[in-house]
């Protein structure tokens, strides 16, 4: 459900709008955090066909950082969260591989 969705509803139930399970919007978050997630999708995959995605490829990142204009002080929390993300794609993809394995091994 997006933000506005919810609104909605609300809105047609007569419902008083709680903000804390108000879904966020992009507008909702800073500056800094909408950079993060272009740089994150900016990146390139490493992706092998017998292990799948291993991760960002970060030849780009400096010139991704410049270019959204990361300040000097905000590099080790740019640099920390996109790792975090990256991280979390690569658990992500293990955890299909791991279920589609798992079918594979099953339908047998």
């Amino acid at each position: 459900m997006t933000k506005d969705q919810y609104l909605m509803m609300c809105e047609q139930t007569g419902q008083e709008i709680d903000w804390e399970k108000c879904p966020p919007d992009w507008e909702d978050f800073p500056d800094i955090v909408i950079s993060i997630f272009n740089i994150f999708n900016s990146l390139g995959d490493r992706v092998y066909g017998d292990v799948g995605y291993v991760g960002k490829d970060f030849t780009n990142l400096d010139f991704l950082m410049k270019h959204y204009n990361i300040q000097e002080h905000q590099i080790d929390y740019v640099f920390n969260t996109i790792l975090w993300l990256d991280s979390r794609a690569i658990k992500d993809s293990q955890k299909r591989i791991k279920a589609e394995a798992d079918r594979l091994k099953n339908k047998k």
